[in-house]
């Protein structure tokens, strides 16, 4: 039986304009006949919107006190709250989001505290947020929108971590699963984060992770278009029936099939072993549904479809980077997801990525992030003014009080110390004129100091970067939309033990020798398999090759050799331009001392 939700507005009769100024005043009688509707329609969620209610939030927090009063077991919400900024159509969106997903949210982690409380759990239970970070149930019930976009947030914060290990401060991660690839980027080991998500075609603005997702992954369906050219998902078979090789009625060709075919996945090791994969099915299912109609045979084929797919996901990555004005060849590129490492040296092949890590924990690699995430709060403030006419003192007391928010949420709520807070104050900018802005994170001195030239330096430096140009030389005016505060307290990073086990060297690792398809030569070719699930920490071994996992498989393509580093992750790169002395060289070498 499915469902049926129902939306309810109801508008009220008051007026706060654009100034924070009340034009009229709001009578809490008027919730009266709505508290009846509400309990008339089993209503089990309130949103609480009012119009310019960013500037001045006493008619909002009139009505929810009145309504959480009246209003037991029902769960309510307003807008400052959740986003107390300008634009009205996604603070009503962001909160109505919020109050919808607020009651499942609530209930399932009173549920799931109840439960560990149970079990005599003493560690600290943390949820994940849309933003990168890890907040206590506390907050989350507060504002369950924090939580809707935090999937695929952990990679990200993951990949901060591991490509600091390297000694990196920027890096971009992909996820290759069985439906999608997602792609995000690192910056400055902080996850780069936007405030234009969506779900379903609801805008959520809160702050969430960059994170691009297109279609492409183990389970993408092999079809021929309307002008006959091959194509690769975004369809997808999913898990059941699947990939036609997972022989569980599955009828159309994948990219795992293809995989298979090409000899990238063994049908005798997959998941360890636990599912044998029929490569003889996926070669009729590719020759019927794809060669056939192409004319090629079913190796051209699978690898035709290997290259597009391919193509796909590295388009995914120019969206994530070249499109948001970085160049992906000065980053170290991190794969994760079971599927990934087979695809990323023909990813960073397109790219002209010279080097990619594939963490020893890439299969759970999101796991790995939540274990790694720091506490977040954002928070903030809509001053919309010219920096003319901007008050430095009404400037400052707007931060301090975002401040003060934040110190109270680590501090009180939970538990961490003074000294591991940081602040990461995010100016709203833009040239007068425009309508989109621009957000800039500056240092926190420089707020506080009101150090404006700094300030603007930093704007006119950032435009150009993302626009490829600014207006500074023509001196044009610009002014301030959102202040926005980020407040941090670090976690306890988890111990790694490098070498905690005696190393073997790569030759004792051969598995077997096994045809594979090189897509250099364009043609199969025999060439060694390694179990990566033993000790070799220290390895070099020479591409090309396939690097054996139970959860995932390394393909190492002809231009490239590998290393494993001390924590058994995979490291490989492209021989040729590190052997001509590549800028990342030296960083590199740190990797073998």
């Amino acid at each position: 039986k499915q469902e049926l939700v129902w939306l309810f507005i109801i508008p009220v009769d008051e007026r706060i304009d654009s100034e924070g100024k009340i034009l009229k005043k709001f009578k809490e009688k008027e919730l009266l006949s709505i508290i009846k509707k509400i309990n008339e329609e089993k209503v089990e969620s309130v949103a609480v919107c009012f119009m310019n209610s960013y500037k001045n939030s006493s008619h909002e927090k009139q009505a929810v006190k009145f309504l959480r009063k009246n209003l037991p077991g029902v769960f309510v919400t307003a807008s400052f709250e959740v986003l107390p900024s300008i634009r009205f159509y996604e603070r009503v969106s962001t909160t109505t989001v919020s109050a919808f997903v607020g009651p499942i949210v609530s209930k399932y982690l009173d549920n799931l505290t109840q439960k560990l409380e149970s079990v005599n759990f003493k560690g600290t239970l943390l949820i994940m947020q849309s933003n990168g970070g890890v907040v206590v149930p506390a907050q989350v019930k507060k504002n369950p929108a924090v939580t809707v976009l935090s999937g695929p947030a952990a990679a990200p914060t993951a990949g901060a971590f591991y490509s600091q290990l390297l000694g990196y401060k920027n890096c971009i991660t992909v996820d290759m699963g069985g439906t999608s690839f997602d792609a995000a980027i690192v910056i400055d080991n902080q996850c780069v984060t936007s405030t234009e998500g969506s779900i379903n075609r609801y805008r959520i603005a809160l702050p969430s992770l960059d994170i691009i997702t297109i279609g492409a992954g183990g389970g993408s369906i092999g079809w021929i278009n309307e002008g006959g050219l091959l194509q690769m998902g975004p369809q997808s078979a999913g898990a059941l029936p699947g990939p036609v090789s997972y022989d569980r009625g599955g009828k159309i060709p994948t990219c795992t099939d293809a995989d298979l075919i090409l000899g990238y996945l063994n049908p005798n090791f997959f998941a360890g072993g636990k599912l044998s994969l029929n490569k003889t099915k996926a070669e009729k299912a590719i020759t019927e549904e794809l060669a056939s109609k192409l004319g090629l045979s079913v190796l051209e084929t699978a690898a035709g479809m290997y290259r597009i797919i391919n193509s796909n996901m590295a388009q995914g990555v120019r969206e994530i980077s070249v499109e948001r004005g970085y160049d992906p060849r000065e980053f170290l590129f991190i794969v994760a997801g079971g599927a990934g490492s087979i695809h990323s040296s023909e990813i960073c092949k397109e790219l002209e990525i010279p080097m990619f890590l594939v963490p020893n924990v890439s299969s759970i690699f999101c796991a790995a992030g939540m274990l790694l995430g720091d506490l977040k709060h954002d928070y903030i403030r809509s001053h919309f003014t010219s920096f003319k006419n901007l008050d430095r003192k009404n400037f400052l007391s707007l931060f301090n009080e975002m401040k003060e928010e934040g110190i109270h949420a680590l501090l009180v709520e939970e538990g961490v110390l003074r000294e591991r807070i940081s602040f990461y104050p995010i100016l709203d900018m833009r040239y007068v004129g425009q309508y989109h802005e621009v957000q800039m994170e500056c240092e926190w001195n420089d707020v506080m100091n009101f150090n404006l030239s700094t300030i603007f330096e930093l704007f006119h430096k950032e435009h150009n970067r993302q626009f490829g140009y600014s207006l500074k030389e023509e001196g044009t005016e610009m002014e301030l939309i959102n202040l926005r505060l980020r407040v941090v307290g670090k976690t306890e990073r988890p111990k790694f033990l490098s070498k905690n086990m005696q190393s073997i060297s790569a030759e004792s690792a051969i598995k077997e020798h096994r045809e594979v398809y090189i897509p250099e030569l364009n043609q199969m070719k025999k060439v060694p398999v390694y179990d990566g699930d033993k000790p070799i920490f220290g390895a070099q071994i020479k591409g090309p090759c396939v690097i054996e996992k139970i959860t995932t498989s390394v393909f190492v393509s002809e231009n490239y050799d590998c290393v494993v580093d001390d924590f058994g992750s995979f490291i490989v790169y492209d021989k040729k331009k590190f052997s001509e002395g590549f800028k990342l060289k030296q960083k590199f070498e740190t990797v073998f001392q």
